[in-house]
């Protein structure tokens, strides 16, 4: 059986989430990239979670680490941001996959503009976390580790 330390987790940023801080703070708060994933990077090595952060701002970039998350990581953590209402291709990695992925959002994505509210990742994804800012991030990391936790005792 699997120890608590040997958890990996992928975490994936997409596109504009590297212009957090200045981008509409008024909906995705102040806190930049860098600083969120400080934040991540704290509650895994508390938990005892091995963890790497990513961001792109390119679909064919996110698909092809997902893929290439396979044999690497046991589960994934994905803001997709605007692909997330656009991008079949990371709907279609994800499923391909098979590795448990929890999507988040800083915003919540059914109080804004209609055309957030379809989520073509949400239906291959274990869940779904939104509209809780950087703790989005957080809550997303702990619904996967405790998911992948159960997993290893099943």
């Amino acid at each position: 059986m699997a120890g608590k330390g040997s958890l990996r987790v992928l975490v994936l940023h997409g596109p504009n989430l590297n212009l957090l801080g200045i981008r509409e703070p008024q909906v995705y708060g102040s806190f930049s990239l860098d600083e969120i994933d400080k934040k991540i990077v704290q509650w895994a090595k508390k938990e005892g979670v091995q963890v790497e952060t990513r961001q792109s701002n390119s679909e064919g970039e996110l698909v092809s680490w997902i893929q290439e998350a396979m044999g690497q990581y046991q589960g994934i953590v994905i803001n997709s941001a605007a692909y997330t209402h656009t991008s079949i291709a990371l709907r279609d990695a994800i499923a391909s996959t098979g590795i448990p992925t929890v999507e988040v959002h800083l915003s919540n994505i059914y109080n804004r503009e209609s055309f957030r509210h379809q989520s073509y990742i949400a239906g291959v994804a274990i869940g779904q976390i939104s509209g809780f800012g950087v703790d989005s991030y957080l809550l997303g990391l702990q619904a996967i580790v405790e998911y992948l936790r159960k997993e290893q005792h099943a």
